[in-house]
């Protein structure tokens, strides 16, 4: 199978460059490289073709690369990411199967990333802020799933070009989007492969973090009136119950000592169940990670309810 790599970035950077040299360090060989820039780049890199695209939004520009693709499978990546030598290899295995439209894997938090990135990438793997999906920041057993991250998305440029490509100007969310038309439209399956494996560069804790998670919060929060196939789920639901169980519990333990107790008990398990999840051989990760999922709940609980209470989203 020949495959095109497609790469969405606004400009040239080192991450970028990062993720063209480890694709070409990839142990197959029969694949394109295309890179989606805002402008004219010159990369000088084999088998890389940049393709200027204008100011666009990353689904907008895959778009773009979809219609130049040379490959049968096209391999989606963000450009902060860069994959592991085998890939491609594990991931082009899977679609010998005419059930599997598309394939994803876990994108881990890269080794090189410093403390701030790390501490993201621990908020996200931890079992308290991802819950289920864990598995999409660590390899976790294979399974089928409905909705999952382009940052490390591979599908048949046939399916795609057939759903009309990503289609669509949200971002983030695209993912959603495509996904969702690939099970309800198609019946076929997505599944993911722990063995698919990317490693992806965080963004630092907190700002970049917490605009992050805001930005994922709002669309997911709109998406559960959009796409309720794959967006009402409970869930999704938990950070924002958690602010709502904060401000009731502490107005109410004003009025009723005995619930005072109860309030302050459950605040201490959720501390204390925050703690625990943060726990690292480096102290100081733990104090970043502790504070990092409180936080992030709080955001991300705030957020979730201002999209599920917004008529329309900025870029519609």
């Amino acid at each position: 199978m020949t495959v095109s790599i497609i790469v969405a970035v606004k400009g040239d950077n080192p991450y970028l460059r990062e993720c063209i040299a480890y694709c070409l360090r990839l142990d197959y060989v029969d694949f394109e490289i295309l890179v989606l820039p805002d402008s004219e780049l010159t990369l000088n890199c084999p088998r890389t073709r940049a393709i200027p695209t204008g100011e666009l939004t990353p689904p907008q520009k895959r778009d773009i690369g979809i219609s130049q693709a040379q490959g049968e499978i096209l391999a989606f990546l963000d450009h902060d990411t860069y994959p592991a030598k085998d890939w491609l290899t594990k991931a082009l295995r899977h679609f010998e199967d005419n059930e599997i439209d598309a394939v994803g894997g876990p994108a881990v938090t890269a080794d090189s990333d410093n403390i701030n990135q790390k501490a993201s990438g621990l908020v996200y793997s931890s079992w308290l802020m991802s819950g289920q999906f864990v598995y999409r920041y660590q390899p976790r057993r294979k399974r089928y799933v409905d909705d999952f991250p382009s940052c490390n998305f591979l599908i048949r440029k046939t399916v795609i070009r057939e759903l009309g490509g990503f289609n669509t100007k949200f971002w983030p969310g695209e993912d959603t989007f495509l996904c969702l038309r690939i099970i309800k439209n198609r019946k076929k399956k997505i599944i993911y492969d722990p063995e698919v494996l990317v490693y992806h560069h965080r963004r630092s804790l907190f700002i970049g973090h917490l605009r992050q998670i805001a930005n994922y919060a709002l669309h997911r929060g709109y998406f559960v009136k959009r796409f309720p196939q794959t967006s009402l789920k409970f869930v999704y639901f938990l950070p924002s119950l958690l602010v709502f169980g904060l401000i009731i519990g502490f107005l109410l333990s004003f009025l009723n000592p005995a619930f005072k107790l109860l309030y302050i008990s459950a605040v201490a398990l959720y501390l204390a169940l925050a703690f625990i999840s943060s726990i690292s051989k480096d102290f100081r990760l733990t104090f970043f990670v502790f504070r990092g999922i409180i936080i992030s709940h709080l955001i991300y609980g705030l957020y979730f309810i201002k999209g599920l209470l917004s008529p329309k989203l900025k870029e519609e």
